[in-house]
């Protein structure tokens, strides 16, 4: 029997408070199996912490956890089941800082606007926190990302309820983007010739050069590419947008990214903050400059400063700032009864989630009154706002999508070695001034050329040959193993895409392709030919680059299952390991703040429990271990049985939440292990087991149930009491007798 690690990741919000269920009994069915279950801490504050070393006790130090798993990644035994982290925007950055100080943590505070040197170098020690952070550390290898099949096939049984129909008499909701000077617009690409270490520099009109980076390595075959925002072309298309939504009695919303694109997405969001409250913020111009109001951090990033005003002076700005809605169109809404809005923070509306919901709630967003509107949603840039338009226009034309009746959409997906991380890495940058941002190698010669404005984004981005090869090889493997056609999401018009579609040509004739369907589109192409596929009940496989895998992976499923938490995402690993990753945890937040309120954690953990099936079943193809296939084989039995039973938590306190879904889940999993004949050990161990589970199942339902309906203290958001929150999520003392004892 073949010892094996499996690493299971502590990270933030509910997935991190679902574990302190889950792990207590995932140790102990395996324990005496060979398999060892270690958490590696990935979460903010832990990411935080191990900046820090010097600054702390010795008790508080924390080790490096992510640049170790990424070490890992890199050796074929590699097993990390990888839960959703927090993508941080600087606001939760400052929030998680200030938990940590609050409990003694001598952390510095974060130099939002540096005014020396050393303020500089403490702020890029935070850049290594910031944004996707931890993804790309860890994903050494491309994506295949789906719904499991007893997942699917219940769903489509017992088909979600949060899907709204469309208005028969039509709808005026609609993706608003720019038509020009946008990064798709302006995007230059190329595929390195030789290995060559580059560095990016900006040639201002006067002929002054300033390097924003050196020592960039590039290998022989690698893609890159270079793109610019207009940010003068972006305020007017936001102006615009405004007044059509306005004339047109639209709810105004935007949709951007600002937690994984860390540089350039906030910067967009708050061009639109300023668009938006013009009137205000331009009128106080000089006294938000004065006490430090960020809009790139929302509207939250101006009120938040107004603490340092007089009060007639503050009472002033926030009157100017209500006066804007008398004129303005009405904002798509967050939560409308604290009246925060879709411009308050830049991390409350991600867009991968909040486009599927317009879609899932009939072309809708929530506005001041409760109520669903319709919207124009603002996508600025083109490279997908497109493929948003004509999922939009798809449902007008034919109605909501039937989630009992539709197909499914998996997807193989770019990102192996950072591959095309945009705004995540330290090659986005703002433009100085007018002139130009170039790409050269160690000789001088210029591999890209971009001309800028002042204060144009300017981003640039890699993806190495490896994974590009990778990516083909996964995309022929999938289309092999489901039956369906595989379609490359890519636009010949795009730079980047175009180099893409030459190395797919190039790669695709290595691989078995007789019999298989494989096409390449350009994504609003590609989205039409999906969703005919889907509404005829039938299977596509999307292979994409990262973002869109980012996007598509939450839009189908959110309209399929009713959520990306249900997803199973495996990323095997270039070097033979496996990454198995658990769904999306972009509603996190609002779970744990129903649950400090009401005691109710209606977090899903059904992705966990899928990712565990392939990371068992891991350990079996690299030890050999036999338990470890009956473990994957009962579980994957006692997954089954969970959702035919339909135990996956409800949004209403005092019904089954999360605890009691690891519940059923444990005696599901006793009672498949009671009953197999492959391992006598194991039987013979967990027998008892599911016979005092399914004894005492009242009674510990009651239990779990009795400790909702009141405020919890877990002794932090961004950084718990371990003992709090052991106590809190670990309620039933009937339960804990049991599995304790194994």
């Amino acid at each position: 029997m073949g010892d094996a690690k499996i690493k299971w990741t502590k990270i933030d919000e509910a997935p991190a408070l679902a574990s302190y269920s889950l792990l207590p009994i995932l140790k102990a069915y395996t324990k005496g199996t060979g398999i060892d279950i270690e958490t590696s801490d990935i979460s903010l504050t832990g990411r935080i912490l191990a900046l820090f070393p010097e600054r702390l006790k010795e008790e508080q130090q924390v080790p490096d956890y992510l640049a170790q798993l990424g070490e890992l990644t890199k050796q074929a035994d590699a097993n990390i089941v990888k839960l959703p982290n927090i993508s941080a925007s600087i606001p939760q950055l400052q929030a998680a800082i200030k938990e940590l100080q609050a409990q003694g943590y001598d952390v510095p505070d974060y130099p939002e606007e540096p005014q020396n040197d050393a303020e500089k170098a403490l702020k890029a020690r935070f850049a290594k926190v910031l944004g996707s952070a931890v993804n790309p550390v860890l994903r050494e290898g491309n994506a295949d990302r789906r719904a499991a099949v007893s997942v699917k096939r219940n769903a489509q049984k017992n088909p979600h309820k949060m899907m709204k129909d469309w208005p028969a008499s039509g709808s005026k909701t609609r993706v608003g983007h720019m038509t020009e000077r946008d990064f798709y617009g302006s995007e230059k690409s190329a595929t390195v010739e030789r290995d060559c270490t580059a560095r990016i520099e900006y040639i201002a009109a006067d002929g002054r050069n300033t390097v924003l980076k050196e020592g960039l390595p590039l290998l022989t075959g690698e893609v890159i590419d270079a793109s610019v925002m207009n940010v003068a072309a972006l305020r007017k298309f936001y102006a615009e947008q405004i007044d059509i939504a306005k004339s047109e009695g639209l709810l105004l919303s935007l949709h951007l990214k600002a937690t994984m694109m860390k540089v350039s997405d906030p910067i967009m969001f708050g061009h639109c903050v300023s668009v938006f409250y013009a009137a205000a913020l331009d009128k106080h111009a000089d006294t938000l400059n004065e006490i430090g109001a960020n809009v790139n951090n929302g509207l939250a990033g101006v009120l938040d400063k107004l603490d340092k005003l007089p009060a007639d002076k503050r009472a002033e700005i926030e009157a100017d700032i209500a006066a804007v809605y008398e004129t303005s169109p009405a904002l798509a809404m967050v939560d409308s009864r604290k009246g925060i809005t879709n411009l308050h923070l830049p991390n409350n509306v991600i867009i991968d989630a909040s486009m599927p919901n317009v879609v899932r709630d009939g072309g809708r967003m929530w506005n001041k009154d409760d109520e669903l509107q319709e919207t124009l949603a603002m996508v600025p840039d083109r490279c997908y706002a497109t493929m948003y338009q004509e999922c939009i226009e798809n449902a007008q034309k034919h109605g909501q999508f039937d989630p009992s009746t539709m197909g499914t959409v998996g997807n193989v997906g770019l990102m192996a070695k950072k591959a095309e991380e945009y705004g995540s890495h330290d090659k986005t940058f703002t433009a100085a001034g007018e002139g130009f941002i170039r790409v050269l190698d160690e000789t001088g010669d210029i591999l890209l050329e971009q001309p800028v404005e002042t204060g144009d984004i300017y981003r640039m981005c890699q993806s190495k040959d490896e994974p590009i090869r990778d990516w083909v090889k996964l995309a022929v493997t999938r289309a092999r193993a489901t039956g369906t056609p595989a379609i490359f999401w890519l636009d010949e018009n795009r730079g980047h895409d175009a180099e893409l579609i030459k190395k797919v040509n190039a790669y695709l004739p290595d691989h078995d392709t007789a019999g298989l369907e494989i096409h390449i589109m350009k994504a609003v192409d590609a989205m039409r030919f999906t969703l005919e596929r889907i509404r005829r009940g039938e299977d596509t496989v999307a292979v994409t680059g990262n973002v869109l895998r980012d996007y598509l992976t939450d839009l189908f499923p959110i309209l399929e299952l009713g959520t990306s938490a249900r997803m199973l995402s495996i990323v095997p690993l270039l070097k033979g390991g496996g990454l198995f990753e658990t769904g999306a945890g972009g509603s996190a937040p609002k779970h744990v703040q129903q649950f400090l309120a009401e005691g109710h954690l209606r977090w899903d953990s059904l992705g966990e429990y899928c990712a565990l099936v392939p990371s068992f079943e891991q350990v079996v193809s690299t030890t050999g271990n036999g338990k470890a296939a009956v473990l994957a084989e009962t579980l994957d039995e006692a997954i089954g049985q969970y959702l035919e039973n339909k135990r996956f938590p409800s949004r209403k306190v005092n019904e089954i939440d999360n605890r009691g879904c690891a519940f059923y889940l444990a005696m599901y999993w006793a009672q498949a292990l009671a009953a197999q004949d492959k391992d006598a050990e194991l039987k013979a161990r967990l027998t008892g087991v599911a016979e005092a589970l399914t004894l005492n199942e009242t009674k510990i339902v009651a239990e779990l149930l009795a400790a909702q309906g009141q405020p919890v203290d877990i002794g932090g958001y961004y950084h718990p009491d371990f003992a709090k929150t052991e106590k809190a999520m670990r309620p039933s003392t009937t339960f804990n007798a049991v599995i304790d004892a194994m």
